[in-house]
């Protein structure tokens, strides 16, 4: 079945970079768009960047030249450069995927999330 997994959370202090990835498994057709959600504590879900099959990224104010969405194709992977982060930025991540499965219809996938902790 198809799953995607996120990696590369942790504790940093404010003006530190994290690299997250987020790896697509299972008999996969197609991938089409892929992208970064976040939430913090007591907070609503909220759409970081998100990037086309293609390449082309679109990201929210808030982290407008810091972050940076990248995506390998070739496996399966769509990673986030994180940049000059703020305590603002601490949440959990979550990689989100328009993913066409061999035996099913094109739906949307979730990943568990992963914990960034901006903090000195």
């Amino acid at each position: 079945q198809v799953q995607l997994v996120e990696s590369g959370g942790g504790l940093v202090q404010p003006g530190g970079s994290l690299r997250l990835s987020c790896g697509a498994s299972g008999v996969i057709v197609s991938i089409n768009a892929m992208g970064w959600y976040r939430q913090a504590a007591g907070k609503e879900r909220e759409l970081v960047a998100s990037i086309t099959g293609d390449g082309r990224a679109n990201y929210a104010d808030s982290v407008k030249g810091r972050f940076t969405i990248s995506r390998d194709n070739a496996r399966n992977t769509v990673y986030l450069q994180m940049n000059s982060l703020q305590p603002e930025d601490t949440a959990v991540y979550y990689c989100n995927a328009d993913i066409k499965p061999l035996w099913s219809t094109n739906k949307d996938y979730w990943g568990k999330g992963t914990l960034v902790t901006v903090s000195s």
